[in-house]
């Protein structure tokens, strides 16, 4: 791959990596702005179709359409770069948090600058959800796909389990009749099934080696940093609903079992975390930019910190690998056998409600979104919430400002009101 032509590319990852703020959702929209609307490097038909099979996918889902943009540029290896350039920011800053945490009290987390970020990703999901619309939406069942998932997830947004449910029933509406998209004939590549032995080699060996070294009471320099691993890759591994889900996940495996009594009796060389540190770190993973997975950082660093400083550091590399390599392997080795699929009708046909399911979910996320904000009052707050979102949604439709400095007007604000409150 020669490198050098990729270069603007990368910068604008590494660009996007340390302005996007908000979530999942607001990444999605930032992504368009950069990468399709800016970039060209993917057209929204593109986007849109790596968004669908992400959301299916366990995982990071931002983490692994952004992978999916390197690797539609210039393959695997450029993809990898691309992964690491995005995650390479957050990690950088959860893992230095590890070494403070213990210095910052959890009432100090909270900063005005971040107050206008939720508004501003629920602006920039609101514009997402206007540009598919747009490109999906064409009959009357995929409209009626779009009104039902955006109430069910309204609703159940907080169960996991929601979105691939969706994404899966309706694939399977659209696909009722044969008439409307016939099976032509064509020859369909060989699918290579042996590409995903490596994701399911991994979780099995590290598995494998974990319980291994848990009975054998080994080392606690040896066995820790495997337990380590291998916990972390299989919530990597099994997490639907991105950071909101993985977050409860790592607390219930590193945090609540301490409170366990028969817990540590049975198991006194677990990996045990400090509960008020890791609210510590799950709050502020939220108000930085990048992935909220990179919270895996933190919690790396925290399980090793009593070893060693090199421990720590190792702790914290060995956190970020296990967290997003599960991801890494699913997307790259699975997509083209996606690709390859869709080539059949009914696979075809289900894509078409899927996208729809996918405009569903980003509507139905919107408005639970607009839950965390404050609206009901009189105040400048609330006034300022609603020009924000409002705000950032005709900034993205009728000007071409990059999604950088659309954050940076935000935090900006933040700073100005928070002077004067």
């Amino acid at each position: 791959m020669p490198l050098r032509r990729h270069v603007p590319f990368l910068k604008a990852v590494l660009l996007h990596s340390i302005t996007a703020f908000g979530g999942p959702q607001a990444h999605f929209g930032m992504m368009q702005r950069t990468f399709v609307h800016l970039r060209k490097d993917v057209t929204d038909e593109e986007l849109l179709d790596f968004n669908s099979f992400c959301n299916i996918l366990p995982g990071a889902s931002s983490t692994q359409v952004l992978t999916l943009i390197g690797y539609k540029r210039g393959g695997v290896s450029l993809a990898t770069l691309t992964l690491i350039i995005w995650i390479l920011p957050a990690c950088l800053l959860m893992g230095l948090l590890s070494f403070l945490v213990e210095f910052i009290s959890t009432a100090n987390t909270t900063n005005h600058i971040f107050t206008y970020i939720q508004p501003m990703a629920i602006g920039f999901l609101i514009y997402a959800a206007y540009q598919a619309f747009a490109i999906t939406i064409k009959n009357t069942i995929t409209i009626a796909i779009v009104i039902t998932v955006a109430s069910l997830i309204f609703f159940f947004f907080k169960f996991p389990w929601i979105f691939p449910l969706l994404i899966l029933v309706s694939g399977l509406i659209t696909n009722i009749s044969s008439r409307r998209i016939p099976q032509k004939n064509f020859v369909l590549k060989k699918i290579k099934w042996s590409n995903l032995w490596l994701f399911a080699l991994v979780f099995v060996v590290s598995g494998i080696i974990s319980e291994t070294a848990r009975k054998g009471q080994w080392n606690n320099n040896l066995r820790k940093p495997i337990n380590l691993f291998e916990n972390t890759y299989r919530m990597g591994s099994f997490v639907f609903g991105g950071g909101q889900v993985l977050i409860p996940m790592m607390e219930s495996q590193f945090s609540e079992r301490q409170q366990q009594n028969n817990f540590t009796t049975r198991n006194p060389n677990a990996i045990i975390i400090d509960k008020e540190f890791f609210y510590t770190g799950a709050g502020i993973v939220r108000a930085i930019p990048g992935p909220v997975f990179s919270i895996a950082a933190f919690t790396g660093g925290l399980a090793l910190k009593d070893n060693s400083i090199i421990f720590q550091l190792f702790g914290i590399i060995v956190g970020s690998i296990a967290i997003f390599l599960p991801s890494a392997l699913l997307v790259l080795f699975f997509y083209p056998i996606w690709h390859n699929l869709k080539k059949h009708a009914p696979v075809y046909r289900a894509l078409e409600g899927i996208n729809a399911a996918v405009v569903g979910i980003m509507i139905g996320s919107s408005i639970y979104m607009l839950n965390d904000i404050s609206f009901s009052t009189n105040n400048s707050i609330s006034v300022l919430n609603v020009l924000t979102i409002l705000g950032t949604f005709l900034l993205l439709k009728f000007t071409k400002l990059a999604s950088p400095i659309i954050v940076l007007l935000c935090l900006l604000l933040g700073i100005v009101t928070g002077h004067f409150a």
